[in-house]
């Protein structure tokens, strides 16, 4: 079987640099981090409305319902001795989840009275998971 390692040294000749490894282990851990954080939501009653989904440029990691309340996700992998910082989303990103939000109920009028808000899951190393709800303004 092979892994996505394989996949990116299969081309005819062509050389992967160390840093486009480094990306390919870092963007897997990001959607391992992404399945636990979505794991947790679900096992708390929220349900799966998308996943990275992309618009206004920007991306929602995931959008997540539960009694009515939505809930726009940012999923952060930390180190394990990484502390949970006031500037884990600096204000450029949430710049740009607040116009991906924006796009999504626009795209979704289903859901354009539901409250809503954004939640940051960190994830660490060792999988466990803080999560941090209503995290930044709208």
């Amino acid at each position: 079987m092979r892994d996505a390692r394989d996949l990116l040294h299969a081309g005819a000749g062509v050389a992967v640099s160390a840093a486009g490894r480094h990306r390919a282990r870092t963007l897997e851990a990001g959607a391992e981090a992404e399945a636990l954080a979505e794991a947790v939501l679900v096992a708390q009653g929220w349900s799966v409305l998308d996943r990275n989904w992309r618009g206004g440029g920007g991306e929602l990691d995931r959008v997540v319902l539960r009694g009515g309340e939505l809930r726009f996700v940012e999923v952060k992998l930390r180190a394990e001795d990484d502390a949970l910082a006031d500037d884990a989303v600096p204000a450029h990103k949430r710049s740009r989840l607040r116009g991906a939000a924006r796009a999504w109920l626009e795209a979704h009028g289903e859901h354009a009275t539901a409250a809503s808000a954004f939640m940051v899951v960190w994830v660490d190393a060792a999988g466990r998971t803080r999560l941090l709800d209503d995290a930044f303004d709208g």
